[in-house]
């Protein structure tokens, strides 16, 4: 198994897009200027010491210099030793709102990383229990499987984003629905499963499914994200807020009644998440380490070997390459200086 010890590294390469975006702005720029001192063609060769060559190769080797660098910072590592482990805890499926209207600000800096907060501040409160994760908007997908990897489990949660499900909605009784299949069907106890959404889209099966995710043992807890008052939606398109038909803002409401209901029905509990994250997740903590635990054995690797010096060497050798390479080429010498 791979992973990355400091997979928060990772977002460093987004500036790797800055960089290709500075290159191109600096090629613009010269080509630019060669057009107002002349004829491109003539120009070029007045400047005979300069090679576009050599310019695009030292951008490239230093391109992939921070690509590797980068990759070294993250520590990709190989699992080297596996055992089997037997731990007691309960099993754990959250089912997060990716929809659009989780990007609305009444919570800051939104309702959905908000949200991600949450879930991360919660695995560190959690031990022993397995954690999956169920996405979902106009469908609901299952994430990631039970596990009690945590690092992988963030790293899932941290690519999360309303892209990566294409039809809008909330369909939170299909996501209850995905998340009781995630558990084992064989098992009636031991089962909790989280629901984050603004529950903003009504849904008549929601409270069916959650009363028989209940009969299978899944005693679900929701979370409610935004305000009542509500709040507009940002629209990345044109950088104000969604219009609708009639050229109204669009206002996203917390709907609350929905999902007290789904609490109630699952028998578990109902909570406000605004400000107040470390209070949620305690609640949340003690409400799993109150229910009844499981044994259960699970194949993990306990020991890891490190490549990062790899990656490392490899960027370090081609920063050296860079410098050692010329700006500009070497003059040929002419027959005339030969033979003097």
């Amino acid at each position: 198994m791979l992973r990355f010890q400091h997979s928060e590294y990772l977002w460093a390469l987004a500036l790797l897009l800055l960089l290709q975006v500075a290159f191109l702005g600096v090629s613009w720029w010269k080509r630019r200027s060669i057009r107002r001192i002349g004829d491109p063609v003539l120009v070029e060769k007045l400047f005979t010491g300069y090679s576009r060559k050599l310019f695009v190769l030292k951008f490239l080797l230093i391109f992939l210099a921070f690509f590797f660098g980068v990759i070294g910072l993250a520590n990709l590592q190989k699992g080297s030793r596996m055992e089997k482990i037997t731990r007691k805890g309960v099993d754990v499926v959250i089912a997060l709102d990716v929809s659009k209207s989780m990007l609305a600000t009444d919570v800051q800096p939104d309702r959905l990383t908000r949200a991600k907060q949450l879930i991360s501040k919660l695995m560190d409160k959690l031990d022993n229990d397995r954690v999956g994760l169920v996405v979902f908007a106009g469908n609901a997908y299952l994430q990631m499987p039970l596990t009690v990897d945590y690092s992988a489990a963030k790293m899932y949660l941290s690519t999360v984003s309303p892209d990566m499900i294409p039809s809008q909605g909330t369909a939170i009784g299909q996501a209850i629905q995905v998340s009781d299949d995630a558990f084992n069907k064989k098992e009636r106890k031991h089962k909790a499963m989280i629901l984050i959404s603004d529950g903003e889209d009504h849904d008549e099966t929601a409270i069916q499914r959650t009363k028989a995710a209940f009969e299978n043992g899944a005693v679900t807890n929701t979370i409610g994200i935004g305000s009542v008052a509500g709040s507009p939606l940002p629209d990345p398109e044109t950088g104000t807020y969604k219009k609708d038909r009639q050229g109204n803002t669009v206002i996203s409401k917390l709907n609350e009644e929905e999902l007290k209901g789904i609490a109630a029905a699952g028998r578990g509990i109902y909570q406000h998440l605004d400000n107040n994250t470390d209070d949620v997740v305690n609640t949340l903590a003690a409400k799993i380490d109150s229910m009844e635990q499981k044994e259960f054995g699970e194949n993990v690797f306990t020991d890891y070997n490190s490549y990062f010096q790899y990656f490392l060497g490899v960027s370090l050798a081609l920063l050296l390459i860079e410098f050692f390479i010329p700006e500009v080429r070497r003059k040929r010498p002419t027959p005339a200086t030969q033979a003097a």
